[in-house]
Formats: C-alpha cells, sequence, structure tokens
C-alpha cells in the first residue's frame, strides 16, 4: 500500500492540525497513509519524498492533457493579465460555450458552472421548474455530487440497507440530510429495464428527471449496453420526464462530444465538469434551448459569483481546442487500448476471471466469475479482497490507481506506451502476489 517517507508523513501530521483529518474532501481520507503531493508534470505525481507515481487517479477524473500542461497554462497566464471576475461576460466563457454546442450533439444552450456538484443541483432545479414536478429518481452506484438531492445510495452505501431490488430503499449517505427529502428521491437499481418500466408505471407522472451516469464513474466504470439508455429516453418521453446524463465524468473523457457521440444517445440535458478544464474548477449544463431558456428571472434561477470566471474558461477554452484538434484523443486511446488488453491478458494467462469495463479513457477492472451488471452485483460478486492485494502492489511500488480498484484507471494525453509497460510489469506482479 502506500506509504509516507519522511517528509511526507511530517507534512500530513501538519495537515491534520489544521483541517480535520488532514484533507479538503471526505473522499480523500485513508487513514494515516493518506496520499499528500508536493508536485505533478504530465502524467506523474511526486510525494515530498521525491517518489514518483505514474498518476491514473488525475485527480479522479479532470486531468485529461497532462499536469501542468504549458498549452493550457499559457492561455490562463495570458488571460489574467486582463482581469479574473467581471461579473459580466467575457471572451472566454462565451468561446467555451460555443465549444461544448460544436462537440456534444444536440446540445442547444449551455451555462457555466464551477463544479460538478453545481451543474447536477442547477439540472435538476431546471428539471423540476420545467416539469412543475418535484420527484427525482436516480440508480443505485451513482454520485451526483454532494447535494441533498442526490447523497442516496452511492458507493459506500451498504447492500444490508438497500432492500429489496424491486422496491429499492434509498439510504442516506451522510448525517445533516432532512428525513423529508425521502419523498422527493426514487430509487432504481441500475441496468434493468423491468424494474425501472415497473417504476414508471407506478410514478412515471410524479417524475420531474431522470438523472444518469451514463457510465458508472464510481463503481469501476461500469457500462450499460447502448439499447438501455435508448430506454431511458424512451420512458422518459412516454412520461414527460427530463432525462439528465450526468457527464461530470465521461464528458470530454470517453469521446470528445462524451456520451452523447460514444452511445448515440441525446439526453434532455448533460452536466460536465472534470476533465473539460484539465484540471482547472470549471462545470457547464447544456441541453435542449426550450429547457435552457427557463434559466431567467421569474421562472428558474441559476447563477454564482464566480461562474464563468476568466482562469477556468481561459484553461477549459484550450482544453476544449486540444480535444477539437483530435490528437490529444488519438493518444488516450491508445494508451488506455494497451492498458486494457495487456491487463485482459495478464488475467488470462494467469487464469484469473476479470472484465474490463468502460471505455480507454475511463475504464475499471472487476475481479469475477461473471461480468456484473449492475452496482450491487459489482459489489456482491467481485473478489474485492484480491482486487485490494493488486492495487497496494501497483501503489508500494510507483503506480498510482485509486486504492481497492473501485474507482476507475483514468488515462490522460500525457501517459506514454512505457508508462503503460511499466504500469503491466507491475500489474501482473501484483496479480502473481494476490494469487499465491
Amino acid at each position: 500500500m502506500f506509504k509516507h517517507g519522511q517528509k511526507s508523513k511530517a507534512f500530513f501530521t501538519r495537515a491534520m492540525e489544521v483541517t480535520p483529518f488532514g484533507v479538503s474532501s471526505n473522499y480523500r481520507y485513508y487513514g494515516e497513509d493518506t496520499p499528500v503531493i508536493a508536485d505533478a508534470k504530465g502524467g506523474y505525481l511526486y510525494d515530498f519524498d521525491g517518489n514518483r507515481f505514474i498518476d491514473y487517479r488525475l485527480g479522479w477524473g479532470p486531468v485529461l492533457v497532462g499536469h501542468a500542461d504549458e498549452f493550457v497554462n499559457d492561455r490562463v497566464k495570458e488571460a489574467i493579465d486582463h482581469g479574473v471576475s467581471f461579473a459580466g461576460t467575457q471572451r472566454y466563457e462565451v468561446s467555451v460555450c460555443e465549444r461544448i454546442i460544436d462537440l456534444c450533439p444536440g446540445v442547444e444552450m449551455v451555462r457555466l458552472a464551477n463544479t460538478g456538484t453545481e451543474c447536477t443541483m442547477h439540472a435538476i432545479r431546471l428539471a423540476r421548474g420545467y416539469t412543475g414536478r418535484d420527484v427525482i429518481l436516480k440508480f443505485e452506484g451513482s454520485y451526483h455530487g454532494a447535494h441533498d438531492s442526490v447523497m442516496w445510495s452511492t458507493q459506500g452505501a451498504s447492500l444490508d440497507d438497500v432492500g429489496d431490488r424491486k422496491r429499492p430503499l434509498p439510504v442516506k449517505n451522510s448525517l445533516g440530510i432532512p428525513k423529508a427529502m425521502d419523498d422527493l428521491i426514487v430509487l432504481c437499481p441500475w441496468n434493468d429495464e423491468e424494474v425501472l418500466g415497473d417504476i414508471l408505471a407506478e410514478r412515471g407522472e410524479d417524475i420531474a428527471a431522470i438523472i444518469v451516469e451514463p457510465i458508472l464513474g464510481n463503481a469501476n466504470a461500469l457500462t450499460p449496453p447502448v439499447s438501455y439508455l435508448q430506454f431511458l429516453r424512451d420512458q422518459c418521453d412516454q412520461y414527460g420526464i427530463v432525462l439528465i446524463f450526468d457527464e461530470v465524468k465521461t464528458g470530454f473523457r470517453i469521446a470528445p462530444g462524451g456520451a452523447r457521440e460514444y452511445f448515440g444517445v441525446i439526453p434532455d440535458l448533460s452536466t460536465y465538469a472534470k476533465a473539460m478544464g484539465n484540471g482547472y474548477p470549471v462545470a457547464a449544463f447544456g441541453g435542449k434551448k426550450e429547457l435552457m431558456m427557463n434559466l431567467t428571472y421569474g421562472k428558474v434561477f441559476q447563477g454564482g459569483t464566480y461562474t464563468g470566471n476568466v482562469v477556468s474558461t481561459a484553461a477549459a477554452d484550450a482544453t476544449l481546442e486540444l480535444i477539437q484538434s483530435g490528437d490529444l484523443f488519438k493518444q488516450i486511446e491508445q494508451i488506455g487500448t494497451i492498458l486494457q488488453d495487456g491487463i485482459r491478458e495478464i488475467c488470462q494467462r494467469h487464469d484469473i476471471p476479470a472484465y474490463i469495463n468502460g471505455a480507454p479513457g475511463m475504464f475499471g477492472v472487476s475481479f469475477a466469475e461473471k461480468r456484473p451488471q449492475d452496482w450491487r452485483e459489482l459489489m456482491a460478486n467481485c473478489d474485492w479482497e484480491f482486487a485490494e492485494k493488486v492495487y497496494a502492489h501497483l501503489l508500494a511500488n510507483g503506480i498510482m490507481p485509486e486504492a481497492g480498484g473501485v474507482e476507475p484507471f483514468f488515462i490522460c494525453g500525457a501517459h506514454s506506451t512505457s508508462d503503460a509497460e511499466e504500469t503491466l510489469q507491475r500489474f501482473e506482479e501484483g496479480v502473481i502476489q494476490a494469487k499465491a
């Protein structure tokens, strides 16, 4: 497992004195050896003791080009000499919206935000305002941010608490969420047309929006068949429900146009963040003009002091320009495919049942006899003890995926074939040790 050297341990002790558990997000805390980062460049991280790691966390997905990329940073440096926050529309935010519309099929208008949480919050409010309904349907195992409407039955919920598959119980993932929110959320197992159809037959007229991650970003990158997403589209049309693709992780990562392009299914709204700014805090949501034009006084409120700020939009403008060029995705797909094929071959050669989920830019490895179809099967049927041993070996030897393997590998344009070869060598060592 990842272990602190003397300098990194001293730094983390310092952090523990001033912020709860030494982190700025609960998800970042892993006990006494929580990762601490002194420097980053390209596809690598460095701790305070100078140890180098090939980074497959990439900030949990935001870094698409590579850490400290000169092209992106130069765009930001040039932009900030002319001011940062204006409370007025500026050139980079308009350019970013134009690029998103150009890249993402069916997106007609865009509003910017700072985080994925903000975007899903605004998209849900817009759906409620547009339909006049209050109830939201989400899927087990999906994470849509840190607001009360969606922190239900996400990764970390116990299978003992979620109830019968046909009648799922909403499980709060935090203290402090009002019990009254129970009445505003409907849970459904993911990738199950029969159960969803039954729920909608009963509750469809009450539901404002179905929000879905097209690929489960916090659940090993589980990927549905296209037919399932098309079923969601058809059901939403039937019941007058707004279909929201939460593309905070898949957007601009699994394809230049995200899940809309990858699957060929067009939702009413999509939320974007993470990869669109190469690590800078920027986000967006967009979709049909008919919906988006409800964002006005007297209808649906959306705002934020820092939305559309120059720093973040300049970074997004540069990142999206690189995506539009086509070269960035060629590199990501090449390296991701080498890793996917290599991991699959290693597991087959050592007689380890395993399945690769997701796309080259974002994929997970399920150690299981049968490919998991949803979050319940993922958590119940995968060999997480084996996974933990393999990933511990990676972390101890200069490779940094997410510990435990529930989160996917993320690939950036700065990863090289030599990085992939080193990773596969360490992965095979980990498999041999775990098997022994």
